[in-house]
């Protein structure tokens, strides 16, 4: 039966600016993306996601003129809430309170009401379930998630050897190593948490790795590398300096020196050389964050809380972002101090001032990077960005203020 993702409307807006550029259930949280995480559980061959129009062409939908399961992307699974929803009978809902977790329909094509208005028979949950709905409880989220997966890909497999003998390892047993890894004099630490190394991942010298870690397909860990625990490396990245309680959700570098902790980067990232957030107010205060959705700025309830930052952006070396900082789509930051809290999407600057990274200078920039790993800036990308750039034209306020400058010198 086919599987559909949909975006939960009182869900996909609080969790900006990492949904700009995807669907819920294509955000990473532990080994696999909430997706990935259902279909293994489900084992469904084909899966979709409705989401925004201007995000179809590159997550399809796929066949919704029969009958589907339909799951809310930012739910997190676990067996029983699989099993509870393969119970499911055609025209069955199940919910945890008011928020629709899973349905059972006959026509997939009724979905945009079914989100709307809900079915007449609806089920409880079992138990109380896992609903990702705002940016930091992702990192809030993954160390448990890294475990869950861990069990769910691990079971009644066999680990690949270590192969080095001069890493040092704690707890073998909670370590799994897939085809093609390669460790040199590294340690590995899995006794409060398991390490899942993925294809054809690599850790190299002097790197300590403290589980839960999950090292995802073709990431490296660089030489010296601290990884405290409670981190996601998504696909090919790279990583280097000390890592506490983090996600990257793919494509993404922070290669160097430097301390990234509490903090969720999107793909296609880059952290220059001795970047570092800080993640706790000197108060101790619980830190507030921007809210794309509120348009303003919430209260995490944390007392820990880094950097959320969007797809595509980059920072120079040295950087510095205070604590509960935003950034958004495509920014590039740079220079001496502390930048603003909140940076918006496609900002050129840092503390001195900010002004617009243009479209055609961003691509230039999108090309090279994807080009490196073999990807194309296409023009599915391509149509993503320009959509993305216009919703948050309203964010970059000095633009405003120039055309405001302009349009009084014109009078």
């Amino acid at each position: 039966m086919h599987l559909l993702f949909f975006d939960d409307p009182a869900i996909r807006p609080h969790l900006l600016p990492l949904t700009f550029t995807r669907p819920v259930a294509a955000l990473r949280c532990g080994i696999l993306t909430i997706a990935e995480k259902w279909q293994h559980r489900l084992g469904t061959a084909t899966m979709g996601y409705l989401t925004q129009p201007y995000l179809q062409a590159r997550f399809p939908a796929g066949n919704v003129a029969g009958p589907a399961l339909v799951v809310n992307g930012a739910v997190c699974p676990d067996d029983l809430l699989a099993r509870q929803v393969l119970a499911l009978a055609p025209g069955q809902g199940l919910y945890f309170g008011d928020t629709l977790v899973a349905a059972h329909l006959a026509d997939a094509s009724q979905v945009a009401e079914l989100v709307q208005d809900g079915l007449r028979e609806q089920r409880p949950v079992a138990e109380e379930v896992v609903i990702i709905e705002r940016p930091w409880q992702l990192f809030l989220q993954n160390g448990a998630e890294i475990r869950r997966d861990f069990a769910l890909l691990t079971a009644g497999r066999t680990s690949q050897p270590l192969g080095d003998a001069h890493t040092i390892v704690y707890n073998e047993n909670n370590i799994f190593i897939e085809e093609g890894v390669k460790i040199r004099a590294a340690i590995l630490n899995a006794e409060d948490g398991p390490i899942y190394l993925g294809k054809n991942s690599q850790v190299h010298e002097g790197a300590i790795l403290k589980g839960p870690l999950a090292l995802c397909e073709g990431s490296h860990v660089n030489a010296g590398a601290k990884l405290r625990g409670d981190n996601t490396i998504g696909p090919f990245s790279k990583v280097g300096g000390e890592v506490g309680n983090s996600i990257l959700l793919g494509y993404s570098n922070k290669g160097h020196d430097g301390y990234l902790g509490n903090s969720v980067i999107g793909e296609w990232c880059n952290l220059g050389a001795d970047t570092n957030t800080s993640n706790l107010k000197n108060n101790y205060a619980p830190v507030k964050v921007w809210s794309h959705a509120a348009k303003r700025f919430v209260d995490t309830g944390q007392t820990f809380c880094g950097l959320l930052m969007g797809d595509h952006s980059k920072c120079g070396i040295n950087t510095m972002f205070n604590t509960g900082t935003v950034v958004g789509v495509g920014a590039n930051i740079f220079g001496a101090g502390f930048p603003r809290q909140f940076i918006p999407s496609f900002s050129w600057g840092g503390a001195a001032g900010f002004e617009t990274f243009k479209l055609n200078k961003f691509a230039e920039v999108a090309e090279r990077v994807m080009g490196r790993r073999g990807l194309a800036y296409d023009a599915v990308e391509q149509g993503i960005i320009a959509e993305v750039f216009k919703q948050t034209m309203e964010d970059r306020i000095w633009d405003k203020v120039r055309t405001a400058d302009l349009s009084d010198s014109s009078d």
